[in-house]
Formats: structure tokens, sequence, C-alpha cells
């Protein structure tokens, strides 16, 4: 494969947390070279991140203010269910504190419900280095992509239930940028670090929002990000540090957290789903001990031994691949359509549009839907075991949701689950024995759920790796009981967002 052909695969390794190594050239960002080694390289022959050659537009628009945040009016087509007038909708840049030139992108949406009283959910998109809008304009955002580059509103977007934000991070993502390559991250203390002083910020310009409970989640490689983040705000909260972050819990979608447990799940997962045989299963189950035992020297500040066993255990996933054809890793029911599995192209083609740069106040930027830069700097991180920083949240009764589509391959429920079980915590002796229940809703079961305490853990029916893509009825149904603290076991008839949410005449439309 050449070096173009390796971009078409790389700019949307979208929500993956493991990419197939067979499939990617050696000249490639995610080769085995260092990836701080790249840098200088990428940002010569790709013009990917710290922006010297974009052009004048935003670092003039943002001159001293360290937040700039603009009202957006973009042209959307149908019924929103409340009036536009009402409806705050702002994009903006962040001058990151502690840092040398960053600037972070992000969208931040009001509630179409109750804004006062609604929650406030923060959502961060994996990759590493992919850009929140993926999920902003295909998953749960307000609106979404046609054909014809128009917008339409999202009938089930979580807005409907919660004010909203969309982070383009880490710096390098999507349209967040800098000048310099030394704010580029490598691990997730910065990123705790950078997002910490974003919200502390962002509180500061909205203050009627920071009494609200906030959620931080997240998908795929946020499986990192989630637990990174919310520790950090917890660490503030109990340090009584700057602006209180009303932090009430976080979740994790089909998430990459804990590697050692996750990938000795794939071989078992592609069994039961009938993707490899019997004798594939166990000719890979004798990779798995080099793989653990490669984690093993993975530390929390390693780097050598961290890349290494990023290499030792893709060939494991990389093993059911050659066995399986064809499949979307993201969902086995499918073929792989294109180097990405499925086509984002709309997404980039809107967002360099023109008129949409200048709503959106990004000046000259071209936005990057995934960064190969940000993707080799991070897979130092990648094999490193985010769990370990959990179970103080969870004894100090900040919720944990992780949530699974049964099809996906790449995060597969299987993985999850037995992550969560493993946990060492107060409810470890319990919640293995808490019972599988329907988590019904509009008359179907649109999974299971289990759970005790402050973790529920839903498997997701007919869902692949993208749960509120492929589900976003149920996905937004999910996150209301989850943010109102109620068990997702519920029966619908108790509740519902139908019956539960104050509404403002047509503001849930019969399909909500």
């Amino acid at each position: 494969m050449g070096s173009g052909s390796f971009l078409s695969a790389a700019l949307l390794l979208a929500l993956m947390c493991v990419v197939s190594g067979d499939r990617i050239h050696s000249d490639s960002p995610t080769s085995s070279r260092f990836p701080q080694g790249q840098a200088e390289r990428l940002i010569k022959a790709l013009n990917l991140v710290p922006g010297a050659s974009d052009g004048p537009g935003v670092d003039e628009m943002l001159g001293g203010a360290r937040l700039q945040e603009r009202r957006i009016n973009l042209n959307i087509e149908g019924d929103a269910g409340i009036s536009t007038e009402e409806l705050g909708q702002y994009a903006g840049y962040f001058k990151l504190a502690r840092t040398h030139a960053a600037n972070m992108f992000y969208f931040f949406f009001e509630s179409r419900g109750n804004k006062t009283d609604d929650p406030v959910v923060l959502w961060m998109t994996g990759g590493p280095g992919c850009a929140s809008e993926l999920a902003l304009f295909y998953e749960n955002g307000p609106f979404k992509i046609t054909d014809n580059l128009t917008l339409v509103w999202n009938d089930f977007g979580w807005d409907k239930v919660s004010s909203i934000i969309f982070v383009d991070q880490p710096v390098g993502t999507g349209f967040s940028y800098s000048t310099d390559i030394r704010d580029i991250r490598h691990d997730e203390e910065g990123v705790g670090e950078d997002m910490y002083d974003f919200f502390q910020a962002f509180f500061a310009a909205h203050p009627e929002y920071a009494k609200n409970k906030f959620f931080v989640t997240g998908e795929s490689y946020a499986g990192h990000y989630v637990p990174a983040v919310a520790g950090r705000f917890h660490k503030a909260l109990k340090n009584k540090e700057g602006v209180p972050i009303n932090l009430k819990g976080f979740a994790i979608g089909n998430g990459l957290t804990q590697p050692d447990i996750q990938y000795e799940a794939y071989a078992d997962y592609a069994l039961d789903m009938n993707l490899i045989t019997e004798d594939d299963y166990n000719k890979m189950s004798k990779l798995y001990p080099a793989c653990a035992a490669s984690i093993k020297l993975c530390g929390p500040k390693g780097t050598i031994g961290c890349l290494a066993a990023y290499l030792v255990c893709q060939s494991i996933f990389n093993s059911i691949l050659a066995v399986a054809g064809n499949i979307n890793y993201y969902d086995v029911r499918k073929e792989c359509q294109g180097s990405l599995c499925y086509d984002f192209s709309n997404l980039d083609n809107f967002l360099n549009n023109a008129s949409t740069r200048e709503a959106l106040g990004v000046g000259n930027r071209k936005f990057v839907s995934c960064s190969p830069l940000v993707y080799e700097a991070m897979i130092v991180d990648w094999m490193k075991n985010l769990e370990k920083g959990i179970p103080e949240l969870l004894e100090d009764g900040i919720e944990l949701l992780v949530y699974a589509g049964e099809y996906d391959l790449i995060c597969n429920w299987l993985g999850n689950s037995r992550g969560v079980t493993a946990m060492a915590w107060s409810g470890q002796v319990e919640y293995p024995k808490a019972d599988w229940k329907n988590f019904e809703f509009d008359g179907a079961e649109p999974g299971f759920t289990t759970g005790y305490g402050p973790l529920q853990f839903p498997k997701v029916h007919d869902a692949g790796h993208m749960v509120p893509m492929d589900q976003p009825k149920n996905s937004l149904e999910m996150l209301y009981r989850w943010t109102r603290g109620k068990p997702l076991g519920d029966k619908a008839s108790n509740v519902t967002i139908l019956k539960k949410i104050p509404s403002k005449g047509n503001l849930y439309t019969n399909s909500a």
C-alpha cells in the first residue's frame, strides 16, 4: 500500500481502539518508528497540526482573549422542537493555559429541554486523534449531515436531555491546533490537564451552568480519555481547586480502558461470533501470553516498552482479520466498505466549506477528521491501563456507565464486561452476582443491563461500535435514565423521556 493509500485509511481511524497492522504501510505514521521522531516529518509532509502555513484567520480572531466564543446560526432543515431564538448554540476557541501556543476548538449546545436544570455533558471521540464532530454529525449531536451537505435536526440528539459540549482534543485534532509542536500530547496526564484548564475557562464564561450536574462521556479510545478527565476533575473537587465542577458521573461507550483484559477477549469474542474456527482460536490463544507479558513492561511513564506491547498485542487482532476476511470490525454483520469501513467524507466536505468555516469562526484553518500526528504521538499511551483510577471515583459515589454494542469487534462487549467485573473496588464481589435485566423501552428490548451501586453495564442489541449512530433512540433513553439516577432495568412505564421530561409545546415529537 502506498503512502497515499495509507492516508485515506489513517485519516479516519475514526472510532478505532486498535488498527490492523498488516493494512498499514511501513512508511506510515503508525509504523514502528518512535512517535516523537515522526513529528517533524509529518508537519512538513502533511501540514496537519501546527498550522504555520494555514494563513491568517484564527489567531487574528482570538486576539488577546483566552476564551473566544460565538453564537452559530447554521441553516438546519426541519423542526427543532423549540424556537431557534431560544436555542443557544455556540462554537469557539480556548487558548489553553500552561501550553506554548495551543488553541482548543469546541461546540456547545444548550439543552432543547430544560436548560436551567438539565445536566451538562462532555463528549470526547477516540482515535486517538479523531475529531468529536464525528459524533456530533453522525451520532448524538443536534443535527446530521445529508448526502447533499445540508443539515437536518436529529430527533434523538443528546441535547434533548442535556446541554452538551463536543471538544476537539487532544490538541491537533479537528479544528484544534498549536503553532508549537511541544503542545502535542503523549499521555493522559496532558489530556486531563488540558481539559481541566478548558472547563475552568468555560464555566467562568458560563457560570449559570456550573451548578448543573456534570457528566464526562466518550467512545472508543476515549476509554482512556474519560477516566483521566473524570479523575482530574474529581481531584480538583477534593482539593478545592478553581471553579468547582459538579461531577456526577462518567460514561464509556465501546471503549479501550484495560488492554490486558480486552486483548485476551478478542479470540473468545471472535469464536463466539463464528468469525474464526476452534482451530484458529487455539492458535490465537497462544499469542496472548506474549501480549500479557509485554503489557506488564508498559508502566505509567513507559515509552519503548509500551510501544513494544502495542506491536505484540496487535498480532492477535491482525490474526482475526486475516481469517475473518473483509468484515467491518466495528460491526461484524457488515462488510468493510473502503479503508474506514464507513464513509464519513461528507463531514470533511461540509466543515471545510468556506461558508461553514466562516459561520464557525475558524478562519482559514482546515478541518482534519483524524490526525495521524496525534495518533502517532499517543501510541505510547495505548497499552496503559486506565482502570486504575476508576475505583476511587466509584468509592466516592461518582456514577459509571460502561455500555457496548453487541456486534463490535474492535472494543467488544465481552472485553468491556470482563474489565468491569475484574475491577478491584468495594462492589467487586457483589457486582457479578447482580441479575441481568431487560433494558425495555418503547415496547422493545434494546438490550440487557446489569449493575451494582454506582456501576451500570448495558449490552446494547442491534448495535456495533457506535451505539448512538446504530440505536439513536435507545441511546438517548439510556442517557436520560442514567443522568437522572434511574436504573436502566426499570420498565418503560416507570421511566421514559416521553413521560418525565418537562416539554415545551411540540418539543418532543411522536418519533422521539
